[in-house]
């Protein structure tokens, strides 16, 4: 018993490191979102704000790809290992409402990666906002749903 709570740990323990990471990356994601928010306008060739939404576009992939990728299926498998059925029920409700999200990060990133258009920046920020507070609630409740509430369970 003792081998498998050790086994357990060394397993689930990793999931916080990749959560860990995935949140700092949401961290950075928000700084340059927040830096364009902040702007009222764009004017055409505004160089530092092209450069700018492009960052906010690979950081959007990264982090959304991350999610995707890595995050929820680490969360699914741990949910899984614990028999938390109940727990991968609500995943299942909460993964609906981040796939919902994940069109619009989609849209923004393919209308601009590669513009220099940023007549409607102001509005496909706002836009952008809500889909991003959503989906970050939504993910949350995820963690604490599949992951946090194993935490004493690992111990």
């Amino acid at each position: 018993m003792l081998e498998n709570c050790k086994n357990a740990q060394e397993r689930w323990g990793g999931v916080s490191q990749i959560i860990d990471r995935w949140l700092q990356s949401r961290q950075a994601l928000l700084v340059s979102f927040c830096q364009l928010s902040d702007h009222k306008e764009f004017s055409d060739g505004d160089k530092a704000a092209e450069t700018s939404v492009r960052t906010l576009c690979q950081q959007l992939v990264d982090y959304v790809s991350a999610g995707h990728f890595e995050v929820y299926d680490q969360l699914i498998q741990e949910g899984q290992a614990f028999g938390d059925t109940e727990g991968l029920q609500q995943a299942k409700a909460l993964y609906r409402e981040i796939d919902g999200t994940t069109d619009v990060a989609v849209d923004f990133n393919d209308k601009y990666q590669e513009t220099d258009d940023l007549s409607a920046l102001v509005q496909d920020l706002s836009e952008l906002g809500v889909a991003l507070e959503t989906r970050f609630a939504a993910e949350d409740r995820m963690i604490d749903t599949l992951h946090t509430a194993h935490k004493n369970q690992l111990a």
